[in-house]
């Protein structure tokens, strides 16, 4: 049986865990994939052969960086470049060192949930393009939004890359969208990413990799409530597991328990009993079209300005406006 009675939490951490390992079905953030170790897999991950959308993302803004830039600067004022989910940010610095070489006015802050990937961002930015005023900063994606708000007397243009807006549901993204819209002035731009509907086995195998990297980011979360929770999840004991709607265009990965398990959490005095085949939800990955957007667009008091795509149409950035 699962404990009934809530113990003191020290962190979202211990609470998000807590609560998605007694919730049926089970599940737990996606956001919790990121750590030191997290962080790597997810580089080995974009540099894989399947996961197009880095490839795509990649030639988009280098075959547009000229107009891009142009885009964001148009009115001639400075702005700050803010990026929501940074990362390691080798994509933004195609922009980055464009801007910067077109001595265009701009201060950048990225925003990331690991600060072991704003440490490296910020090494790696002072060193291979020194001229860039960057401040970063930690946190969700949420917790940043209030953060934006105090940069309201300068132009803003936020930068959302990677699809990441697909690891929320529609209803969660509108929420996201529209609290982005309402800090938003109307010179400001959000330039967003927007994963494509495409072939299901292509996406299937963008998440399902034969080398098992994916499954191992996947499981990275078990691993951290181990190390960092005391916990006893036996890895392999679970299976990782990849699902596609073509018609609702979600993506789904799962932990699938391969036995009838306890699990002993020490930290948060949880025990967590798993049936043989049970589920562990871990992360969506939405696919859209164009009118699924301009739908979100619309829901959300956006507009949308222009947009620019890879030669195969396989992944889109959009850019909006306030409507």
């Amino acid at each position: 049986m699962q404990n009934t009675a809530y113990p003191t939490f020290t962190s979202e951490f211990e609470k998000d865990v807590y609560q998605g390992l007694t919730d049926f079905p089970k599940h737990l953030s996606s956001k919790y994939f990121y750590d030191k170790k997290g962080d790597k897999l997810f580089q080995d991950i974009m540099a894989m052969s399947e996961y197009y959308l880095t490839d795509c993302e990649f030639s988009i803004l280098e075959n547009h960086k000229d107009e891009i830039s142009r885009l964001f600067s148009e009115d001639g004022t400075p702005f700050n470049l803010i990026e929501l989910g940074a990362g390691d940010g080798k994509k933004t610095k195609i922009l980055l060192k464009h801007l910067s070489d077109n001595a265009i006015d701009f201060k950048y802050l990225p925003i990331d949930i690991s600060q072991n990937a704003l440490s490296q961002l910020d090494a790696s930015i002072k060193k291979e393009l020194p001229k860039i005023d960057i401040k970063t900063m930690q946190g969700t994606y949420f917790e940043t939004l209030e953060r934006i708000h105090e940069l309201n007397g300068t132009k803003k243009v936020i930068l959302f890359l990677g699809s990441n807006i697909g690891n929320l549901l529609h209803p969660q993204a509108i929420d996201f969208l529209q609290s982005v819209q309402q800090l938003m002035h109307q010179d400001d731009l959000l330039f967003m990413g927007f994963d494509q509907k495409k072939n299901p086995q292509t996406i299937l195998d963008a998440y399902n990799d034969t080398s098992g990297i994916t499954e191992a980011f996947n499981k990275n979360v078990l691993a951290r409530i181990n190390t960092e929770l005391e916990g006893d999840f036996n890895l392999n004991d679970f299976l990782h597991w990849e699902v596609y709607d073509p018609e609702t265009g979600t993506a789904k990965s799962y932990l699938v328990s391969k036995k009838e398990q306890l699990v002993n959490i020490k930290k948060i005095a949880l025990k967590v009993h798993f049936k043989a085949w049970e589920t562990i939800h871990t992360e969506i990955s939405q696919k859209y079209d164009d009118d699924v957007v301009a739908w979100l667009a619309k829901k959300s008091g956006l507009k949308i300005k222009t947009e620019f795509s890879d030669t195969q149409q396989q992944y889109k950035n959009y850019v909006f406006k306030k409507a």
